[in-house]
């Protein structure tokens, strides 16, 4: 399984439109060999550099094991998404405080369907995936906020 972005390389600096010095939309991500038994596949974008602890940056599940792109500012058809670090649902860019952070795009091939709703958060998501991860990848960026 594989994940790319159109936006910037892995290990790249993420342009500041993803950001909240931007548009804060969500990059296009681009997913190819998805496992034939996958069910569904997850997204887990978090910022593990943040002083508080990791912060979740966006949570979305129950993406079509079909989808091979996720357009910039959009949402997969029929995926769900949960509570960022934010407090919202839905994407929130990178918006370090200080320094250079990382930011862990994840995608997870399940084998199952997730039962979530919109308050689900990270520990809620995990929890529920856990024993149905088939294969997970990584995609990695970069990004310091105008300080």
């Amino acid at each position: 399984m594989k994940i790319t972005s159109t936006a910037f390389e892995n290990e790249g600096i993420i342009p500041s439109k993803y950001t909240c010095d931007g548009e804060n939309i969500n990059p296009a991500l681009l997913i190819e060999d998805v496992p034939e038994d996958t069910k569904t596949l997850a997204f887990i974008v978090d910022d593990p550099d943040s002083p508080v602890g990791i912060w979740v940056h966006w949570l979305v599940w129950n993406i079509s094991p079909d989808t091979t792109k996720i357009d910039e500012n959009s949402v997969p058809k029929g995926a769900g998404q949960g509570t960022s670090s934010f407090g919202t649902v839905g994407y929130g860019g990178p918006c370090p405080p200080s320094g250079t952070h990382r930011y862990l795009f994840k995608l997870f091939a399940l084998d199952t369907e997730i039962d979530l709703d919109s308050k689900g958060d990270k520990a809620a998501l995990e929890s529920r995936m856990e024993g149905h991860i088939i294969d997970k990848v990584m995609y990695l960026g970069k990004y310091s906020s105008n300080e």
